[in-house]
């Protein structure tokens, strides 16, 4: 308890986010451009203002994790890639420290998504799509297809509708290749038919 309250009157006292407990190795670490170094083996280099990362830089993690981009006032802020320890990769705006604006996360397997985000969650219009050929496009909500979207399935299966926390709610239309299909509403995922009096329930 007592080096929590000790480190955190020292990150008051450093104005976070504590550029201060680094060593600079090289350059100019205060208002120019430079290298800094801290003891869990992180490092930090590219552009200072007042002391603060401010401009264009790259902060690797002890984890391995990399971030190369733009910051203002100490944070990710701007254009910029983060590359996870996983092999993940987020590449696009940021604002304070969280995914926010437009960006693409790629996932090794070959997942990927490209659209809108907000506050570190896929939120708006996106597009994700599957190695297998499958693809959601649409509308998101917190981190997932919430509102109007389509799903194509690597048969040719196809649902246009209305979407719900992840799930077919609502009303929609489910078509195949080879003809036929359903028109109706779906409750958390299962068609209920044309009543939607049954889908409310």
């Amino acid at each position: 308890m007592k080096n929590s309250v000790a480190t955190f009157i020292l990150a008051v006292l450093c104005l976070l986010p504590l550029p201060c407990l680094g060593e600079c190795i090289e350059g100019d670490c205060t208002h120019g451009r430079g290298t800094m170094t801290f003891p869990g083996g992180e490092q930090y280099t590219g552009d200072f203002r007042k002391g603060r990362y401010e401009g264009f830089g790259t902060y690797t993690f002890s984890d391995g994790g990399r971030y190369v981009g733009e910051w203002k006032n100490g944070e990710q802020h701007g254009q910029g890639t983060f590359t996870y320890p996983n092999g993940e990769q987020y590449s696009g705006d940021w604002k304070w420290g969280e995914k926010h604006g437009h960006g693409n996360y790629t996932f090794p397997g070959g997942k990927k998504y490209t659209g809108e985000w907000k506050r570190d969650q896929r939120h708006g219009e996106g597009a994700f799509s599957f190695p297998d050929g499958s693809e959601y496009v649409g509308e998101w909500k917190k981190g997932k297809p919430d509102g109007e979207g389509t799903m194509t399935f690597p048969d040719g299966k196809k649902y246009i509708g209305e979407w719900s926390e992840g799930e077919r709610h609502g009303y929609g239309v489910e078509s195949s290749p080879e003809g036929g299909g359903r028109i109706g509403y779906w409750h958390h995922g299962s068609y209920v038919g044309t009543d939607r009096k049954k889908q409310k329930k």
